[in-house]
């Protein structure tokens, strides 16, 4: 079976709604807070999906402005999608360099998320035509590359930062996707280890929160660690159940294409491993903020039977 033939019990895609930004104000933070929201036009007690963007190397995907090809189709299939642009964000780097936590503001981004779901009464009311439509109750995170650190923290990874224990969980999440997540500490000894040294710190076995892992098997971050792909592996491997690893074949970190159409950072171009993800991490939050529903599992056996499958799925 092709990637292009994957289905599961999704409802047909509606047309997406997409409203940006929507501008919180947030003490102590050095620039107000943007996000985008991406709805479907139809449906009420829709789940949200919050978004954490990474960093990559183009100045505008790695904010509210990326991950249209996952964004438009999350959307399309009956989620609320939040993206804000981090103060990582190259977007800001003239505004923010020299405040506090520059440049990467690993705790900032996590905070990011729990100021939204503070105020998604006030941000339902801001974008027309959504009010009174989102399940307030039914909060997923996303995040790629560095936001897959971020929504580890969030899922219930801790760290340490200047010998202190750091916990970022935020307990109105429900479930989480990590695409393309860092992995241990312990092993990581590129370029980015004196940058980044509360990497070196996560602990995964608090994670407990359930979350779907997602993998390239190509996907060699040398700047990180020597210990190839598998190394992303790590919060499925480390962290306690209920989790699942979804592993792409023949994929990098972009895998196939996620922060953006047409992007020259995607080494890995493969519209039709775009769709896949899209349909699978749809299929596992459906399935995780609906309880009964059995689209995880319909996805899961069509990516595993036929030819030609875009990838394995494993589980605990």
């Amino acid at each position: 079976m092709s990637t292009a033939t994957i289905t599961d019990n999704l409802a047909s895609p509606a047309p997406v709604l997409s409203y940006s930004p929507v501008v919180l104000s947030v003490p102590g933070r050095p620039v107000d807070l943007q996000v985008r929201v991406s709805a479907p036009e139809t449906g009420t007690d829709l789940p949200v999906i919050l978004l954490s963007h990474g960093q990559g190397p183009s100045n505008n995907l790695s904010s509210l402005n990326g991950y249209a090809p996952l964004v438009n189709f999350w959307a399309a299939h009956g989620f609320v999608v939040i993206q804000p642009t981090h103060l990582t964000s190259r977007t800001l780097s003239h505004q923010v360099a020299d405040a506090p936590g520059a440049p990467f503001f690993w705790r900032s981004r996590s905070e990011d998320m729990s100021h939204i779901l503070d105020r998604l009464d006030e941000i339902e009311k801001a974008v027309p035509l959504l009010a009174g439509r989102i399940g307030h109750t039914k909060v997923a995170v996303a995040g790629h590359s560095f936001g897959g650190f971020t929504s580890s923290l969030l899922l219930g990874a801790l760290v340490t930062d200047d010998g202190e224990e750091v916990s970022l969980l935020e307990p109105r999440i429900k479930a989480g996707v990590l695409l393309a997540a860092p992995g241990r500490g312990d092993v990581i000894n590129g370029p980015m280890a004196d940058a980044l040294p509360v990497f070196r710190t996560i602990d995964f076995s608090t994670m407990t929160t359930p979350a779907l892992v997602v993998v390239g098997d190509e996907d060699d971050s040398r700047h990180f660690t020597d210990m190839g792909p598998d190394w992303h592996a790590d919060p499925y491997t480390l962290a306690p159940g209920p989790k699942a690893l979804l592993t792409l074949f023949g994929a990098g970190h972009a895998l196939g294409g996620i922060p953006g159409y047409d992007v020259a950072e995607t080494t890995d171009e493969s519209p039709e491993r775009v769709a896949a993800v899209g349909r699978l991490t749809s299929a596992y939050l459906r399935s995780r903020l609906h309880p009964g529903d059995n689209a995880w599992q319909t996805a899961r056996e069509a990516l595993t039977s036929g030819l030609d499958p875009v990838g394995r799925v494993e589980a605990k």
